[in-house]
């Protein structure tokens, strides 16, 4: 399968006396601007650069993954800068998961907007493959601008009001740039999808062949999520019934489509072992960050402790496997016995939980590179100091076929995924029922009910329908949202936008002490932290140093 190609060309900051975000970035090193313009390689080059912003949360902070600064998940390492989020000691003086390169991916994106001319290459028209080079480059703005609408999106469900900067800016304006509200930004996200989505093909093999590249259903997917984010509790306090309508009929844009769709998750090549390219056959893949080479890094930073080179890194809590239900579709109790006896499997060894646990989360007895996971008080996954404090430890994106070896190692791509046909299903399904008030209503623009939707995703997953109603209804949503996106990069943003991150089933992070006797063992959950939380937390602060060169428009968020 070929791939983009992400060109890696240098920058060359000048030394301006400016915000940070706003330098002049040399893309074009080496060329003149009208020689980077004035050929298809070299705007070929320039729009796969922007790619090169994309996000790939494999471990962004540190090695830590922002699921650490979640109820998802606690990071071993204590020293680690993901503490300062969970601790409370961040602030525009010491910043976490600041994200101020995209800026660079913006100001690179408005640079090649105001510079591209697709007439300069009429001069090839004698060229063999002259109708190729201007068909692919008709499309390079339209690729351009929406990532520029996706990292204006990642900064502003950051920061909430940023500055929308869509053109280049000189050195005498840049420190006077004013913040816009976080609905207009949605507002142009939106417009721009809106305007993009009928221009790029809907199937990545109309490229050329090239895959890799956005496509319509990106475009939409992102329209889908932008929305979804302005709809909800902590952009929409007064409750406007219809930003939740626009958000389901965005996300009905895509389900539309019938691009996409869920297989069973046996089935579903985005959980292969096999090797790290097959996730780009799924079915339900929208959009990913392509890596550009081989690695074996995750598995080194979140392995178990005792395998070798392993660091046992994000480790997921008892928090997010309590939310996991048993397999006939109750809820996990601790204080019904027969689920704590049988906390993963019954005594024939069988699963007694939701198959996504497992692809999810190794827990003691599970089966990791042909030896059986002990985290229980003394087992050899449990023994070392920094070993997993929760009791668990991290499956999700993990690939068995990887080897820490020194000897024979074995490193594979790791593909970060940024949009998928599920997610868009749990968006709708939020967005339906929010706005209709009814898990069963329909309409003529959105046929689909909010259960139907939400059951298609159980229903890939091997779980059963779910039949609740009303605020039960709500709460299955968020739950199946939380279990089947886990570590994807949505639950830190989940619970702030719901404006749930304060309450106390959030902040108390339990993991699991688990006592072996025999060949049976015990279970008792523990409290490994309780979190601090202030309400000014539901938006990141401005790092202080563009706020000092910037005082009068680029104003810190409330409480910082």
């Amino acid at each position: 399968m070929r791939k983009i190609k992400l060109y890696l060309m240098l920058l060359t900051m000048g030394a301006l006396s400016a915000c940070d975000f706003l330098d002049y970035d040399g893309e074009t090193s080496g060329k003149t601007q009208e020689e980077a313009y004035a050929y298809y390689d070299n705007l070929n080059q320039l729009t796969t650069y922007v790619y090169t912003f994309l996000p790939a949360d494999f471990g962004s902070i540190s090695d830590a993954m922002l699921e650490s600064a979640s109820d998802n998940s606690v990071y071993t390492w204590e020293n680690n800068s993901i503490y300062y989020m969970t601790n409370g000691v961040w602030s525009p003086l010491k910043t976490v998961d600041t994200q101020w390169t995209l800026w660079t991916g913006i100001r690179s994106a408005n640079s090649f907007l105001e510079n591209f001319d697709p007439e300069v290459l009429n001069r090839f028209e004698y060229n063999d493959n002259f109708d190729e080079m201007i068909q692919k480059s008709e499309k390079f703005p339209y690729e351009v601008r929406f990532l520029r609408a996706f990292y204006f999106f990642e900064l502003a469900k950051r920061y909430g009001d940023i500055p929308l900067l869509t053109r280049t800016y000189t050195q005498e304006e840049i420190n006077t740039v004013e913040k816009t509200s976080f609905n207009e930004v949605i507002d142009f996200i939106v417009q721009e999808c809106t305007e993009i989505a009928p221009e790029l093909p809907v199937d990545q093999n109309d490229f050329w062949d090239e895959t890799g590249r956005v496509t319509k259903g990106a475009v939409l997917a992102l329209k889908s999520r932008a929305l979804l984010y302005a709809a909800s509790p902590l952009h929409n306090p007064e409750g406007d019934v219809s930003k939740w309508e626009a958000a389901a009929k965005a996300a009905y844009e895509v389900i539309a489509m019938n691009e996409y769709s869920l297989p069973t998750i046996a089935n579903d090549p985005l959980y292969s072992d096999r090797g790290g390219n097959e996730v780009l056959q799924s079915p339900q893949l929208i959009f990913e960050r392509r890596s550009t080479g081989t690695s074996n890094d995750f598995e080194a930073r979140n392995e178990p402790m005792g395998y070798e080179g392993a660091e046992g890194g994000n480790t997921p809590t008892q928090n997010l496997v309590d939310a996991y239900e048993m397999k006939d579709g109750t809820l996990f109790s601790w204080d019904n016995p027969i689920h704590v006896a049988n906390m993963y499997y019954d005594t024939n060894g069988a699963p007694t939980r939701d198959p996504r646990l497992y692809l999810n989360v190794l827990m003691n007895g599970a089966t990791w590179l042909g030896e059986t996971v002990e985290t229980f008080d003394g087992g050899k996954n449990k023994i070392l100091d920094n070993s997993t404090r929760t009791g668990y430890y991290l499956r999700k994106y993990m690939n068995p076929s990887v080897s820490l070896d020194p000897v024979t190692p074995n490193k594979l791509h790791h593909h970060y995924i940024l949009f998928r046909y599920a997610e868009i299903l749990l968006n709708y399904a939020e967005a339906m029922y929010e706005w209709q008030g009814s898990a069963d209503a329909t309409t003529v623009d959105c046929p689909l009910s909010a259960r139907a939707a939400l059951n298609q995703v159980r229903t890939s997953a091997g779980m059963p329908s779910v039949t609740a109603s009303g605020e039960d209804f709500r709460e299955k949503v968020r739950n199946e949202r939380r279990v089947e996106l886990a570590f994807e990069g949505h639950r830190f943003f989940d619970i702030r936008r719901w404006k749930i991150a304060g309450d106390d089933a959030v902040r108390n992070i339990y993991g699991v002490q688990i006592t072996q006797s025999g060949d049976s063992y015990s279970y008792q959950r523990v409290l490994l932290e309780n979190r601090y939380w202030d309400d000014k937390m539901y938006l990141y602060p401005f790092p202080q140093n563009e706020v000092y060169m910037n005082p009068s428009n680029l104003i810190q968020n409330p409480g910082w």
